[in-house]
């Protein structure tokens, strides 16, 4: 039975599901890891606390939106709870609904900034384990490949950020 806990706690913080008949078998407590700001902030909580810089668009007591420093277009922008929430649907429905209309302020000065026929949205929530939508200038579908990253310089990052700043004034 020992080893039996011992699997059951390994497995605890590497199971990305609820394993609810697992859980039962090896009377453990339910398999879902979350994220503990006081024990491993992300990257993102980083950004947010100042720790890390960031070419920032727009802050509200909530939310922060910045450039993706691996972005898949020019102007790819991230906006996240500033409250660090691993999955987007274990938000709060106020604070989803908030981060969807800080975004939808965010994307038309996007669009005024670089050239697109639209801006997409994209959740994924692999990468970084706290909530954030990715807004993507688009001109065709292919233009949504997470798998083609562009390598910008710092400067480039910042004049984009600048412009975006000014659209949104």
């Amino acid at each position: 039975m020992q080893f039996t806990r011992r699997v059951a706690r390994i497995a605890y913080f590497f199971l990305p599901e609820d394993y609810t008949g697992l859980s039962d078998r090896l009377n453990c407590q339910k398999l879902r890891y979350k994220p503990n700001l006081d024990y491993m902030p992300s990257i993102f909580s980083k950004i947010v606390a100042g720790e890390i810089p960031c070419h920032k668009i727009a802050e509200t007591d909530d939310f922060l939106a910045f450039l993706d420093v691996f972005p898949i277009a020019p102007g790819h922008t991230l906006v996240i709870p500033k409250k660090e929430v691993d999955y987007i649907f274990d938000l709060e429905d106020d604070l989803y609904s908030g981060l969807m209309q800080f975004a939808k302020k965010i994307a038309p000065a996007i669009e005024k900034v670089v050239p697109c026929k639209r801006i997409g949205v994209s959740v994924i929530g692999l990468e970084v384990p706290h909530a954030h939508v990715h807004l993507i200038p688009l001109n065709s579908m292919a233009d949504m490949d997470f798998a083609s990253k562009l390598k910008m310089e710092p400067e480039e990052l910042a004049r984009i950020a600048r412009e975006i700043r000014e659209a949104l004034a």
